[in-house]
Formats: C-alpha cells, structure tokens, sequence
C-alpha cells in the first residue's frame, strides 16, 4: 500500500522576475510614449517602477532654474526606489521616457509588504540599491577629477552596458549631444568636439544609431 507524501511539491518557489513582470494588487502596466512624463520633480513619493522596456531619464532642477541629467536608465533597473525609506516624501528628480517604455507601477504599501515576505526579491532589490550607490559613488569620483573627455567616454561605455556581457551594445538612437553634456557636466561643444574625436579614431560609429567600441576604454585608462 502506497502512502501518500506529506511535502506539498505545488508550493511554487518566488521568482522576482515573474512578480515584476505581471501586475496584481498594487501593481500596474504602464505603456509610455516618448517624451511621456512619469513623476516630476516635487510629486508625491508613493510608488516604485520596474522598467521592463525602454530608456528613462532622470533630471534635476535647480532653484536657479538649471536642469541637469543624472541617470539614463534601461530595462531591469529600479525607479523611485527612495520612496521606500519614507524619509523621503517627496520626488528629488523628474523621470521621462525618452523611447517608448513599458514599466511596472508598485505602490510603495505592496513593495514593501513583498520585500518583507519574500527573500528572493528583497535580494535583487538590496543589490540592485547597492550598485546604485556604488555608480553614485563613481560619478563623484569621475566629477571631481577627470576630464570631460574621459568622463564623456566613461558615459558611453556606461550606456553602451560595456562589460555586462563581454562586450558594448549600441546605443539607444539619436540620444542628443545636449543630454551628453547634461550627463558628464560640459558644454554641447565639447562634446560634439570629443564625440568627433572618438569617431575618427574609430572609437564609436553613428548612423542614426550610436555603437561604443570597447577600444574606448583607452581613453580612460590612458593617462
């Protein structure tokens, strides 16, 4: 006579990649258009995104009225994460699709009752916020003491996924010259100097589509 097993085998284990590519209590699709605006600067923070498709970016305002790039970021990256602190009510930056985008919406009550109760996505986000601050870290660094040059370079290879998987990825198409400049903390000039510099040297190729060469990387290492 055969007993039957106690072990319930349906118990499914959690994969944070399927909770954040369907929607469900607190969680909402949204399809963007280019130059769709997703929060501004100043709005409520009650909500985290999960960029399933597209390329965003993330903007700062000055009292003064001066407006600088702070990030560009593409699928499997986290957006407005800060709101789960809740020190922070309000949004530090603007966040706008520059392509077409879909992100997953979680309102911050569902984010942080899925962190608590499942250790699988409480981990990729944790190293997901840990390698944002070490970027963050890096741009300070990169600020502070090297050239617009091979800061320039260091935000193509950046954009390009260089090392990701072994090698660059082209680049979204027609990212303009004025976001470069927005990015690395120079004029459009410069940029448009050095973007024409790399290229003779076979560095990077444009064609209505930008693609980084890993031989870009000599510009930053080479002293």
């Amino acid at each position: 006579m055969k007993t039957l097993s106690t072990k319930n085998s349906s118990r499914a284990a959690f994969e944070p990649e399927a909770f954040l590519e369907r929607t469900g209590l607190g969680r909402t699709i949204i399809d963007l258009k280019k130059q769709q605006t997703i929060f501004s600067q100043g709005d409520a923070a009650d909500a985290v995104f999960y960029i399933r498709e597209g390329r965003i970016k993330l903007t700062v305002l000055s009292k003064r009225g001066k407006e600088a790039t702070i990030a560009l970021l593409g699928a499997g990256n986290f957006l407005g994460e800060e709101c789960i602190a809740a020190v922070q009510p309000q949004r530090m930056a603007t966040a706008m699709a520059i392509t077409p985008a879909t992100l997953l919406k979680v309102e911050r009550r569902e984010m942080v009752r899925a962190l608590h109760a499942n250790h699988a996505l409480s981990d990729v986000f944790v190293s997901y916020l840990l390698s944002r601050n070490a970027r963050i870290q890096e741009d300070l660094v990169d600020q502070l003491f090297n050239s617009s040059e091979k800061r320039l370079a260091r935000a193509l290879l950046l954009l390009a996924q260089f090392g990701k998987d072994g090698t660059p990825e082209t680049v979204i198409p027609k990212i303009s010259q004025e976001v470069l400049a927005e990015m690395v903390g120079t004029t459009r000039s410069r940029v448009s100097f050095f973007m024409n510099r790399f290229r003779k040297l076979g560095f990077i190729e444009y064609n209505g589509k930008l693609s980084v060469h890993s031989s870009l990387l000599n510009v930053i290492l080479h002293d």
